[in-house]
């Protein structure tokens, strides 16, 4: 059954079925019904000559003059191409073409429901132009989206005030950081599988998984980590081998359940992205008017993927930490380099220390926050004087994702190597783990050349330790 758009209801899960499920779409009836009545009000306005802000006048610095070419709106979208780089990934555009509709089936635009419809059959038969990837600012999509309507419409005309109403949407940036977050998620439970399974790599202190932290400290985060730690490393037999592990992994509680509380709060700004009017101007079907608003800022969407970038970073920063101390004889009481036996001359793995130190460091150069930056404020004669660049937040979001699914999987592979070396019975869980780190990279012998971790990449990326 195809996911029905009504404006309000769109799910993070129903953006995954869609833009990489391929899922279908279709208009509400009651949709239908709401967008015809906007439009109504907006041939009122047409009609009656009323100074209605991108319906009858320009937009931007030309609000004060009226329209008068007939092929004005399509001129406009035409206008707006000025996207650059290379073509954003198939999924990022199937998600904005899909949040572009649950927009337009909101009823707040003045958009037909005629071209409304153009853009879901689009998407279901997967006839979507290519989005190039460079442009938007954030405040409005208007590149990226430019890019999507002029290739879906074709030689298609539009109606007066539909293109504002289809350029004037965050689209674009909401579908870069929907899909990111999601594959956030999936990579926060493999930090947690990793880092259970460092935990018998070392021989830590089980007391750092005492249930009196989460009373003690009364986070959501830190209960539902605490919970999924002890239950990974039910049953382990490995001795403990230190009172006061180094903080990398003595904290590990602590840091993910922060990055949980964290992911907790973006989460809801991204469910109420999904469903928000980000349109100017809105129509009033009650009031019998169009309004000139901002909804387009995309402050609160930009400031979430901040902060997720912001929470996930020092996990990953800890995650290689940790895997470096693996490799270190004094620290495990194993093989130099975890070397298949002490005294060998040869590296062994010791060479991956530098390699997922260089992966933890472009991903933290990624946190950097960007919706504190601020474009020059002369545009459209200093009308235009306010940016969030959002979709810089999601892009930069999957591409911290991409560098951390490399950092665990040094991390994998490290701690595998170690366990074995250490010979005790895991826990339940962590020896799943360990079966699933071995079905794609070998233990690393005497003489063996590296393993090619990029099988073990894929798995990390894919949830394959969830």
């Amino acid at each position: 059954m195809a996911i029905e758009l009504t404006g309000s209801g769109l799910t993070l899960d129903d953006v995954l079925r869609v833009a990489r499920g391929g899922e279908a779409v279709e208009l509400a009836p009651a949709a239908v019904e709401a967008m015809r009545a906007a439009r109504a009000v907006a041939e009122e306005a047409v009609a009656q000559g009323v100074a209605a802000y991108g319906v009858t006048t320009g937009v931007g610095m030309r609000k004060a003059f009226g329209v008068e070419a007939a092929d004005h709106d399509r001129i406009l979208i035409r206008q707006h191409l000025i996207g650059q780089g290379p073509g954003a990934p198939r999924d990022v555009v199937r998600a904005t073409a899909l949040r572009l509709a649950n927009a337009l089936a909101g009823g707040l635009t003045p958009v037909r429901a005629e071209t409304a419809q153009l853009v879901v059959e689009a998407l279901n038969e997967d006839r979507l132009p290519e989005v190039r990837l460079l442009g938007s600012a954030g405040q409005a999509d208007l590149a990226p989206l430019a890019d999507l309507v002029d290739g879906i419409l074709g030689e298609r005309g539009l109606a007066p005030g539909e293109a504002i109403a289809l350029l004037n949407q965050n689209a674009y940036a909401t579908a870069w950081g929907a899909l990111a977050f999601h594959d956030a998620g999936v990579l926060l439970d493999a930090l947690d599988a990793a880092g259970a399974l460092d935990l018998e790599a070392l021989g830590a202190n089980p007391d750092l998984l005492h249930p009196a932290i989460a009373a003690a400290r009364p986070s959501t985060g830190v209960r539902e980590t605490l919970a999924r730690l002890r239950e990974l490393r039910h049953g382990s037999e490995v001795e403990v081998r230190s009172l006061q592990d180094p903080l990398s992994f003595r904290t590990l509680p602590q840091l993910h359940g922060a990055v949980r509380d964290a992911f907790r709060f973006v989460r809801g700004q991204l469910e109420l992205e999904l469903n928000a009017a980000q349109a100017n101007p809105l129509v009033v079907v009650s009031e019998r008017r169009l309004v000139s608003v901002g909804n387009f800022e995309a402050q609160a969407l930009a400031t979430a993927l901040d902060v997720a970038r912001l929470a996930l970073a020092p996990a990953l920063a800890t995650a290689a930490e940790r895997a470096v101390k693996l490799l270190q004889a004094p620290l495990t009481g194993l093989p130099e380099g975890l070397g298949a036996r002490r005294g060998l001359a040869e590296s062994a793995l010791s060479e991956l220390g530098i390699a997922v130190q260089a992966f933890a460091a472009e991903a933290r150069l990624l946190a950097q926050p960007v919706s504190l930056e601020l474009v020059s404020t002369q545009q459209a004669e200093a009308i235009e004087d306010r940016t969030t660049m959002a979709p810089l937040a999601g892009r930069r979001l999957a591409e911290m994702v991409e560098l951390g699914a490399r950092v665990v999987a040094v991390e994998l592979c490290l701690a595998a190597q170690a366990c074995e070396l250490r010979g005790a019975r895991l826990g339940a869980g962590t020896a799943r783990v360990q079966a699933a780190v071995r079905s794609v990279i070998p233990f690393v012998g005497i003489g063996d050349p590296l393993p090619d971790l990029e099988p073990l990449v894929a798995l990390v990326r894919r949830g394959g330790l969830a």
